[in-house]
């Protein structure tokens, strides 16, 4: 499967924003999803996750209340709803997926993800 994330661009503190995750080549919904991110002289981290089964989704702390993951299927496309922007939130913002049936507790380890797109860089300006 191949996925293009796109959405990013220039945004001030508080702001919202909305990433997509076009895939192709595959069918979504065999695949677990998620998003991570890599700022600046920093490792990429997880920020959310959504199984592919279900409503069951995942998010990093610092995240959590602010961002939401979401998937349209029939759409091929996965979402992140970026709320209440913050300057740390600065970053290249990637997704991912994996049809990994050993999902389990693993959906915040990059190695798990055996696809991914090329990242769209999020600028939030204080």
């Amino acid at each position: 499967v191949q996925l293009q994330a796109s959405g990013g661009g220039l945004v001030q503190a508080g702001d919202s924003l909305r990433l997509s995750c076009a895939t192709s080549g595959g069918t979504l919904s065999n695949y677990h999803t998620a998003w991570f991110r890599q700022a600046p002289g920093k490792e990429r981290e997880f920020v959310a996750a959504k199984r592919r089964n279900g409503d069951i989704t995942y998010y990093a702390d610092y995240v959590k209340g602010r961002f939401t993951i979401s998937r349209l299927n029939a759409k091929n496309t996965v979402y992140l709803q970026m709320n209440t922007l913050k300057p740390d939130d600065t970053a290249i913002y990637y997704c991912a997926a994996t049809s990994t049936a050993s999902y389990g507790s693993l959906y915040s380890n990059a190695r798990v993800y055996g696809y991914w797109g090329k990242g769209t860089l999020v600028t939030v300006s204080s």
